[in-house]
């Protein structure tokens, strides 16, 4: 389905609005490219036609113009003869080939417009064109953006995950409580080593002590 009738309605079109309303932006843009692209195409076709055909008419003013310049030679040889019938006659000839020469001139004068005109309208479109690609460049990118935004909401909603990341938290604390039970033996028979260093030194102390009272005694 066309979304523009004619080329005036591309021109003249407000892409933002046609995305706001549009259902599907991404589908949208695709079909408001393609359609550009295509009116593209058809009118620098048309635009290649008009130059040819300016080129034609062009070749068929030369060489009328010739044949015109031959005509005034004619002329001007029937009169050094004194054949001024046949000169008048020359110079009939020369004014009605001017006369084709000057509808030529006018046929191409309007190819010239015509193609000015053109021109201008394949730089709209072509303006056109390329803002639509960037904008369709931006409503990827969202669209990418946005999916992976609801692919991760699904997975932190996901149930299965929820069921993993508790067992991880369970097996944390089983880990924890395991940790604590091996630190805590750990402390008491560090505590006990301490007990047994301490009774170590008492005596070593009680036994300096007797030697001294031993000594003291003699």
């Amino acid at each position: 389905m066309s979304i523009f009738s004619r080329l005036s309605d591309i021109i003249n079109s407000n892409i933002s609005s046609l995305l706001d309303k549009a259902e599907n932006p991404e589908k949208m843009i695709r079909m408001v490219i393609q359609e550009m692209e295509e009116t593209l195409v058809e009118v620098r076709s048309g635009t290649a036609k008009v130059i040819a055909e300016k080129k034609t008419l062009h070749r068929r003013a030369e060489q009328l113009r010739k044949q015109a310049d031959d005509w005034q030679n004619k002329a001007e040889l029937a009169m050094s003869k004194d054949r001024e019938d046949l000169a008048k006659a020359a110079l009939v000839e020369r004014a009605s080939v001017n006369v084709t020469v000057e509808m030529l001139d006018n046929e191409m004068h309007k190819l010239d417009e015509t193609l000015d005109k053109l021109s201008n309208e394949i730089d709209q479109l072509q303006a056109k064109l390329n803002d639509a690609r960037a904008r369709q460049k931006t409503i990827v990118m969202r669209t990418t953006a946005t999916q992976s935004r609801v692919d991760v909401n699904r997975q932190l909603h996901n149930y299965n995950i929820d069921s993993a990341m508790n067992k991880f938290e369970y097996y944390e604390k089983k880990i924890d409580l395991m940790e604590g039970q091996v630190e805590s033996m750990n402390r008491e028979s560090k505590d006990l080593h301490s007990e047994f260093d301490e009774l170590a030194r008492s005596e070593k102390i009680d036994q300096e002590l007797q030697d001294i009272k031993n000594k003291l005694s003699k």
